[in-house]
């Protein structure tokens, strides 16, 4: 077993990565998506398995027929800019190599199984985070998917399209999306829970409600050193002010508040800014508790924007209400993997995952990977081969349970 992933994560490992910074920048329907999407077609065939690609760029592999009643696996490839190695890929690769065991077992599955590698889950190229699921579910229109733009102005329309598929396509499928009986998602821990634990692999009990809020402070645009102070329109002073808001604010509702990705525009040396465009990223244990961060941190943009003279406005890019994995599977699954009558633990995630958007409609389960640095979504990401192994370990017994062939 081991063996088997070692060689697939060897052969994804090199592709996307950035050898300055040493994280990825897997962006969706870029280079390196295509060169890590051939990767699993290649790794999926060479098993026997059948790939297909959905009408919005989701790859399927089945082992045997594609039916009703399947249960899935798998994850994402795609990756944040300068990303970890594991984050999405570890879980499609744990796929594939939960396949080999199963195989090496003599498994027979008595109901279709398939590995999924879901596309732009992490929102990096064209901001809506899980695109692939929610284009899947319904739970975003084709109409606005279509029409979302990369930093360069590109349209997911036009990208999907250079990439070699048809964009006409796109949209809910609620045929496809009826074959899945069961969703498993393997994941590397992106916090430090499991640290403290003996167990090198734990369920997933529910997902903090989050989302990502734009904001746009437009000012006027001047000559950094003969304007005077009281004669500016500086949109960086609202900018910057919002910035402590939201630590503020998440600090005061015991949440988490970011704001990582600004646009400056002309962004000079000796220019005053015409424009800075920045995104927040919010979450919290309960929607209540968002829109309270939410709003605070809104109000305060609006405050300094005014004393300012700059004017703000805010726009909804993502939201993800809260969501709990279902308790019946979730429980079975930690007893699964517990293996001798102390079941896996089980907590909570501030993280979003295809799961958790595909949760709404099909039962849906996640299992995390311990990760000894408690460090995501940067190159120091990550988790010991003897940890991945186990959780291979770990999900091969849970499918082969949930086929009925434990």
């Amino acid at each position: 077993m081991s063996d088997g992933f070692d060689q697939l994560w060897a052969d994804l490992e090199p592709l996307g990565r950035n050898r300055t910074t040493g994280g990825y920048r897997r962006f969706s329907w870029g280079e390196a998506d295509a060169d890590v999407r051939a990767w699993f077609v290649a790794a999926a065939t060479a098993r026997g398995l059948t790939v297909e690609t959905d009408r919005n760029g989701n790859l399927w592999a089945w082992w045997g027929e594609p039916g009703p009643d399947a249960v899935v696996t798998g994850s994402h490839l795609d990756s944040v800019p300068d990303g970890g190695a594991f984050d999405g890929p570890l879980g499609v690769v744990s796929a594939l190599a939960a396949v080999d065991e199963l195989k090496r077992r003599g498994v027979r599955p008595s109901r279709p199984l398939a590995v999924t590698v879901f596309v732009e889950e992490e929102g990096a190229r064209f901001g809506v985070p899980c695109l692939g699921t929610r284009l899947l579910t319904g739970a975003i229109t084709p109409e606005r998917a279509l029409g979302l733009t990369d930093a360069d102005g590109v349209t997911w329309e036009r990208a999907m399209e250079q990439a070699g598929h048809d964009p006409s396509r796109i949209g809910a499928d609620p045929d496809l999306l009826g074959r899945v009986g069961v969703f498993i998602e393997l994941h590397v821990e992106q916090g430090t829970a499991l640290i403290h634990t003996d167990a090198a692999v734990g369920v997933a009990s529910s997902v903090w409600p989050h989302g990502r809020w734009r904001m746009d402070f437009s000012g006027q645009g001047d000559h950094a050193g003969t304007t005077r102070l009281a004669d500016r329109k500086d949109p960086m002073l609202p900018f910057a002010e919002t910035v402590l808001a939201a630590r503020a604010a998440a600090e005061a509702h015991d949440a988490v508040a970011t704001i990582g990705k600004v646009h400056v525009a002309p962004n000079g040396t000796n220019a005053i800014p015409s424009r800075v465009r920045t995104w927040l990223d919010a979450r919290a244990p309960d929607e209540a508790t968002l829109h309270a961060v939410v709003g605070h941190v809104d109000a305060a943009a609006r405050r300094a924007a005014n004393e300012h003279n700059v004017f703000h406005a805010r726009f909804e890019e993502s939201y993800t209400p809260v969501v709990d994995f279902d308790p019946t599977l979730r429980d079975h699954i930690a007893a699964v993997v517990g293996g001798d009558g102390t079941p896996a633990p089980v907590l909570p995630t501030g993280a979003g995952h295809d799961a958790g958007v595909l949760a709404a409609s099909v039962p849906t389960a996640m299992l995390f990977v311990r990760n000894p640095s408690g460090i995501s979504h940067a190159p120091q990401e990550f988790a010991r081969p003897e940890d991945c192994h186990q959780g291979v370990v770990a999900l091969a017994d849970v499918l082969a349970d949930l086929l009925g062939d434990a």
